[in-house]
């Protein structure tokens, strides 16, 4: 990182992240921690599967027609992935909560943005990507304000490959539940999501629906017994 001229922008629990420019565009960069309770080639091997996943999974979607950040550079040995920045944009979890006192003024906005997120995220199945960490925060939206806002879908550090219905249930699980969390009452939102989700995705999305209601219901006796 340091031939990079960068400022850090936030640091998980897998990474720090940080905004710079690369080749004179504006660039995110992620180098990820060495974990020192793993024994190294061990920790070296699991980091560069979780890069080269991510740098798959962004390829991907991108060769889908999916709006995410194009990767810039993969280096290994400095556990860095570099990818464009989204460029004027908010999160969705920020466009939601700026609205959030006069939905009713905003409502076919707030369905569009919905409608939009349920179909990527088919489409992002239908290929067999699962996100794994699909948050308002993992999504961003440009030209909120206009008649045609477009959604990004960022960070899939980790994401994998799966065709199992089960999986892509977990996957809008996990959503729902970042979703509820973070805009409580927005559940005429969530289902307008999943309906624009089953319609893109066609009529197999009836196995993936099973499989997530069942995730709902086995996280819902979780949280009683827990």
């Amino acid at each position: 990182m340091d031939e990079f001229s960068t400022v850090l922008f936030k640091q998980g629990a897998e990474s720090s992240v940080y905004k710079g420019t690369y080749c004179n565009k504006p660039a995110v960069f992620k180098e990820r921690f060495v974990k020192t309770y793993r024994h190294p080639d061990l920790d070296r091997q699991l980091t560069n599967e979780r890069i080269k996943a991510e740098a798959r999974a962004l390829r991907r979607c991108r060769a889908l027609g999916i709006s995410v950040p194009s990767v810039f550079l993969v280096d290994m040995a400095s556990r860095l992935i570099v990818t464009s920045y989204v460029d004027d944009a908010k999160t969705v979890r920020e466009a939601i909560a700026g609205i959030e006192k006069n939905p009713e003024e905003h409502q076919n906005k707030l369905s569009h943005l919905v409608a939009q997120i349920g179909s990527l995220v088919a489409f992002m199945h239908k290929d067999g990507i699962i996100h794994g960490d699909l948050t308002t925060s993992n999504l961003m939206v440009q030209h909120f304000e206009s008649d045609k806002p477009v959604v990004s879908v960022i960070d899939f550090g980790l994401s994998f490959v799966s065709e199992t219905p089960e999986d892509k249930g977990v996957d809008l699980y996990v959503l729902e539940r970042a979703f509820l969390s973070t805009h409580p009452g927005t559940e005429h939102l969530f289902q307008q999501l999943l309906d624009s989700y089953a319609n893109a995705y066609g009529p197999k999305s009836a196995d993936i629906m099973k499989k997530y209601e069942d995730v709902k219901s086995r996280g819902r006796k979780r949280t009683m017994v827990g």
